[in-house]
């Protein structure tokens, strides 16, 4: 049977790995230059090898050397670099360095020889400002062999089963000669009417109110049984067989649930977050509160540390007058239970926001699956950077 090969560039926590996997591709190796993304990808995926790496000092002959690779066919680059350079807001920086990763997944894409890539990206990438860079991109891709699915589309998470309005920017690229991929469609009903995503309090109802838990104050870890879930809940309660295997099928998690650290607010945030109404923003801290028949708002990340250690506003929940945990925050971004964070609240919810749901991330995977003629469900070899 034909084993295809994928190797995944700027895997964070594992968001787009998990995807992948999810669609039938296992993964062999994992790249990050954010240790704690490193410790964190190895703890989720333990037959899956991680390695501290800038990609930008990440060679051809490293990446098949680590995955024992040789000289096997590659079919499949994909990875998402660093996006907070083109970020409608927070601390976007023109000139930021960072921009210049796309360029360095061209160079591993003219090195390596895919048959296929996926770069996954902030919609700020396909603005008039970042155009520039982006045409370096595209002309580095097609002097390398490469074509692009035009036009290149911004894909909305919630159109792929996530309770989050998220919109991303993904570029499809195939080698000359092979079938061009298809964006995937979005779920439709019988009779062509978009499907409507989970709701907010479809993906967190059944979780606990961590404030009625004094331990929670310094373990993020719940220890207790959890309400009856929806089906969305449901199926991201089933515990992995094996976190490094596609499959997370099997019984119900033990009775405790990570990511579960409370926050402590003061009594008057706490008032003003009681009076603010679901759907709207409080006025003095601009966090906006979840309403439980809607769907959530991008989760944005923050910035690391060389960056300014910039927050990024977490959301109120929609019936406690507190913000959301990192573990209802992997909830609405398509994340298992089984699947760990930085026990902060901080780093947790940065590990969350800067990862690719990894809902959305499976429709991609199977769209390519279907270009390379892969089954969907299929054992698929793969390397993730």
């Amino acid at each position: 049977m034909l084993n295809p090969v994928a190797v995944d560039l700027f895997c964070g926590v594992g968001g787009m790995s998990l995807g992948f996997k999810q669609a039938g591709f296992q993964v062999v190796a994992g790249f990050d230059s954010d240790p704690l993304n490193v410790a964190y990808y190895k703890k989720n995926f333990h037959s899956t090898p991680a390695f501290e790496q800038d990609v930008a000092n990440l060679s051809a002959e490293k990446i098949r050397e680590v995955a024992s690779l040789g000289d096997q066919t590659i079919h499949l680059l994909f990875g998402g670099p660093p996006c907070q350079g083109f970020s409608e807001i927070g601390q976007r920086r023109d000139g930021d360095p960072r921009n210049l990763l796309i360029l360095e997944f061209a160079r591993l894409v003219a090195a390596l020889r895919p048959l296929y890539f996926v770069l996954e990206n902030v919609r700020g990438l396909l603005y008039a400002r970042s155009r520039p860079l982006l045409d370096a991109l595209l002309t580095s891709i097609r002097r390398a062999g490469y074509n692009v699915v035009e036009p290149i589309r911004l894909l909305d998470a919630s159109n792929y089963g996530v309770p989050q309005k998220r919109q991303r920017a993904f570029l499809l690229g195939y080698q000359r000669g092979v079938v061009p991929p298809e964006y995937p469609k979005i779920a439709t009903s019988p009779d062509g009417k978009l499907v409507d995503p989970p709701n907010v309090g479809q993906a967190i109802g059944d979780l606990p109110n961590v404030a009625d838990y004094d331990y929670l104050l310094t373990s993020d870890m719940f220890l207790g049984r959890l309400e009856e879930p929806s089906s969305y809940a449901k199926s991201l309660r089933r515990k992995a067989v094996d976190p490094g295997t596609p499959s997370s099928q099997g019984e119900p998690p033990s009775e405790a649930l990570g990511g579960c650290l409370r926050t402590v607010h003061r009594e008057e945030t706490i008032r003003r977050f009681t009076a603010t109404a679901p759907g709207t923003y409080e006025p003095i801290s601009r966090c906006y509160r979840l309403r439980l028949d809607g769907t959530a708002y991008t989760l944005r990340a923050g910035t690391p540390a060389a960056y300014g250690s910039f927050t990024a506003a977490r959301p109120i929940h929609p019936t406690q007058p507190r913000c959301i945990t990192t573990r209802e925050a992997a909830r609405l971004h398509s994340f298992p239970d089984w699947f760990e964070f930085h026990p902060t609240k901080w780093h947790g919810f940065r590990q969350v926001g800067n990862a690719v749901p990894p809902l959305l991330a499976r429709a991609v995977a199977l769209a390519v699956m279907q270009a390379i003629g892969i089954p969907a469900g299929s054992q698929v070899s793969s390397v993730l950077t």
